[in-house]
């Protein structure tokens, strides 16, 4: 593994969460928005504005953020996630067949439109856990 990242839920404050991170912890600050993505042309004009993703990088840690809120609600408890960054689609297979035993699979190892693979689980612990893997030559946010 590469190394993992925090990764937050907000309901339509991300921006400003994300921005008074920078102010607190410094690092680079970069937006995605649900309007610059693919397929934007089919949400409503609402939607646009909403952060698809966010990050926040420094030497010594990686914020990883979204508006986009789970099917189940945004709740405290679930606003937090670990997100792991694989080196391979064969490590990141093992480790969420590893995380997801006596828990439950929330999104089975899918490919993204960008090239990259996720999958996503809560472990038996309670614990959400969002595993990514970028092949080499693909670039994200």
């Amino acid at each position: 593994m590469i190394r993992i990242k925090s990764y937050l839920t907000f309901n339509g404050n991300c921006r400003e969460a994300m921005i008074f991170y920078k102010k607190c912890l410094g690092g680079e600050l970069h937006f995605q928005t649900l309007g610059e993505s693919v397929g934007a042309e089919l949400l409503p004009k609402a939607l646009e504005t909403y952060i698809l993703q966010a990050s926040l990088r420094s030497p010594h840690a990686e914020i990883i953020a979204t508006d986009l809120v789970p099917e189940e609600g945004l709740y405290q408890g679930n606003n937090v996630a670990l997100m792991l960054e694989c080196r391979s689609l064969n490590e990141l297979m093992q480790v969420y067949q590893r995380l997801g035993k006596g828990g439950t699979a929330t999104q089975r190892v899918i490919p993204t439109a960008s090239g990259s693979y996720y999958a996503s689980l809560t472990d038996r612990f309670g614990i959400r856990w969002m595993l990514n893997f970028t092949p080499e030559g693909v670039t994200g946010l």
